[in-house]
């Protein structure tokens, strides 16, 4: 495997979002943030926790098929975020009082194990869940639990009182800061003591900063006079996931270029060599775009197709609707609403588009 240089080692604009949610960890608060796969969320929030020297435990709900499967996640995030001696012996003389073990795992890492019947699973989750706000209380540190795909707890909750409790605590925990992680803010937010973060797609000028010092890097470098960083610029548009897919395949393209003298000396990117590569990337990514598009209703479908050919901030006018051929009235606000809490669509806030800039691209050049 080649390595390379475009995962970036500090954080890509993004500082005053940064700052934010630094002082609400700081004060031990909680909060949301919302924004599309490849945005930076995750990112953000080790980057917040990092800088306050907090502990973080991340639980990806995706991963929960059900109420067992969830406590294991739990359970292993706790041992990963507290895998000290001191810290394993803290837990060891906790757990006397619970029906949990401490047991030796794979790569000497110790696991927390139980033998419960099912209807014992809801006293262990109030159980797991209590011991971050005891080992920050032990330590005297701060703690981060972080739930991606909150929403997915539902899939197997169905009477959502697993939920209720997490929300619950969400409220009570004091040296615990809960950050959940989202497409966009659920209603029930707002009722919450949970502050919003919003992540809009990065500016140009936080984005290409990046992208010309890492080229650079790498002895690649741009015709001043030329068009290629501004074709790179639209291709992403500010979409950070993409900018380093993008930026890999120019970067390993040139790579083979370079060997076979068609560079140039200079070493310097040219419109074609980013049209190409942003070509090719999207030609390996194909068979990932096909099987998502596949997943998708027909209505979902025809959205998104016409806003990959053409973007708007008024989906909904007749005109838009006739050109497109899209279904009228509530069919067609459905399925925006529905692209939009899968991630794929912006809504009016940063004008109707695929958040996904290679999809989009991938769709024109396959409708084209």
């Amino acid at each position: 495997m080649v390595n390379h240089p475009f995962v970036p080692q500090s954080l890509i604009g993004r500082q005053t979002e940064l700052q934010q949610i630094a002082e609400i960890f700081l004060r031990d608060g909680d909060l949301l943030i919302a924004g599309v796969p490849g945005s930076g969320r995750r990112t953000l929030i080790r980057w917040a926790a990092q800088q306050v020297k907090a502990r973080v435990l991340e639980i990806d709900c995706m991963r929960a098929t059900d109420s067992q499967r969830f406590l294991q996640i739990l359970a292993e995030s706790l041992m990963a975020a507290f895998n000290s001696p001191q810290e394993q012996g803290i837990i060891q003389d906790w757990i006397t009082q619970y029906p949990l073990n401490l047991e030796p795992g794979i790569h000497g890492r110790a696991r927390l194990v139980w033998h419960l019947a099912t209807e014992g699973e809801w006293s262990l989750f109030q159980t797991l869940l209590s011991l971050p706000q005891v080992m920050a209380e032990a330590l005297d540190c701060r703690v981060v639990i972080v739930f991606q795909n909150f929403p997915h707890l539902r899939s197997w909750d169905r009477s959502g009182n697993w939920e209720a409790y997490l929300r619950q605590e969400i409220q009570r925990q004091s040296r615990v800061s809960y950050a959940l992680i989202a497409m966009v803010a659920e209603s029930w937010v707002q009722d919450s003591s949970l502050q919003v973060i919003s992540l809009s797609p990065l500016r140009n000028q936080d984005l290409f900063p990046w992208f010309v010092k890492v080229m650079e890097t790498e002895g690649l470098r741009f015709d001043p006079e030329g068009k290629a960083l501004g074709l790179f610029l639209s291709y992403v548009q500010g979409h950070v996931g993409d900018a380093i897919a993008l930026a890999r395949r120019i970067w390993l393209d040139c790579r083979v270029l370079s060997s076979l003298k068609d560079l140039g000396k200079e070493g310097i990117i040219q419109s074609h060599h980013v049209h190409r590569s942003a070509l090719a990337l999207v030609e390996d990514l194909a068979q990932t775009f096909e099987s998502l598009i596949f997943l998708l209703p027909p209505s979902q479908v025809r959205v998104l197709e016409s806003l990959a050919l053409d973007p708007t901030d008024s989906p909904h006018s007749k005109e838009y609707i006739q050109k497109h051929h899209l279904s009228r009235g509530g069919s067609l606000q459905g399925a925006l609403a529905s692209l939009e809490q899968k991630g794929l669509v912006y809504g009016s806030q940063y004008s109707y588009r695929i958040t996904l800039p290679l999809l989009a691209f991938w769709l024109r050049y396959r409708l084209t």
